[in-house]
């Protein structure tokens, strides 16, 4: 993660280097980046929760589940998050927020009728070692040069600079220099993004089987979840597919494609081995 983080911050500098070796000012779609990566900094939680139908609840609407994180906040010895509740059959649940004193944990209605006890605490675990590692701050800044590029893409296409020529000597134009390494980062940064997102799911299995002390049960949750994917309609995962970056789990509808290679989770091969060999260290099956 920290080389992801470092190659993230080297591909910033050069792109930022190009520009200006281009003589563009770029003021007005940084600020405007700026702008939006506040925005997603300090309202994330708000935002996810309007965005998937989230609501807020009350150890009397949902004592069990409080009681659940209750129980996993203090034996990490973390502020006790919000907690909320997200009417949908997507087996699922998110924990979103820029700091500890900002976080929400939701779980969908799905994942609730369909795990044990034991399985939703693995999956709470992890949810809650994402707020305690401050992931969502994590992602919101590394995804922030991807903004940048993206809007530097968009400007070059809009702008009518792609018609300039540089100094009106003739020479490429500036508009089109734009593009290409505005687009090569949004291409790399795009990469790196997910792969530190992943790296950052694996992460958290891990942190959530160590606290719990009972990686099998994760691991059952992950299996379960995956599994009963298939049998969600299509327009419903669909639906939540865009949220996937935020989720447990990711909604996948139809079958693997190249597109997965960029996905934002680990192969559940991958994260299963994970925990077996957790569970081995434990000397737990």
């Amino acid at each position: 993660m920290v080389v992801t983080m470092f190659l993230l911050g080297l591909l910033y500098v050069v792109f930022v280097g190009a520009l200006i070796a281009v003589g563009v000012r770029a003021l007005t779609v940084l600020v405007l980046a700026g702008g939006l990566l506040l925005v997603q900094y300090f309202l994330s939680d708000r935002i996810a929760l309007f965005a998937m139908h989230g609501r807020e609840v009350s150890p009397q609407e949902a004592p069990e589940l409080h009681g659940l994180i209750d129980r996993l906040c203090a034996l990490a010895d973390m502020p006790k998050p919000r907690v909320a509740i997200a009417d949908s059959d997507v087996p699922n649940a998110f924990a979103t927020g820029r700091n500890q004193k900002n976080a929400v944990v939701c779980v969908t209605t799905g994942i609730l009728r369909r795990l044990e006890p034991q399985e939703l605490e693995g999956v709470l675990a992890h949810e809650l070692s994402h707020v305690a590692h401050r992931d969502v701050a994590v992602m919101t800044v590394a995804s922030f040069l991807g903004i940048v590029a993206g809007l530097m893409t968009r400007f070059a296409l809009y702008s009518g600079l792609a018609g300039r020529r540089n100094g009106g000597q003739g020479g490429v134009p500036v508009g089109v220099i734009i593009l290409l390494v505005s687009a090569v980062v949004y291409a790399v940064s795009f990469l790196l993004t997910r792969a530190l997102s992943r790296y950052r799911e694996l992460a958290a299995d891990r942190a959530g089987a160590l606290l719990t002390q009972r990686p099998s049960a994760l691991a059952s949750a992950l299996t379960k979840v995956t599994g009963d994917m298939a049998r969600i309609p299509t327009r419903d995962l669909r639906e939540a597919e865009p949220f996937n970056a935020f989720y447990f789990a990711p909604a996948l509808s139809g079958r693997q494609s190249i597109a997965n290679l960029f996905a934002t989770h680990p192969p559940l091969e991958r994260r299963l081995e994970q925990l077996a060999n957790i569970s081995k260290q434990l000397g737990r099956g």
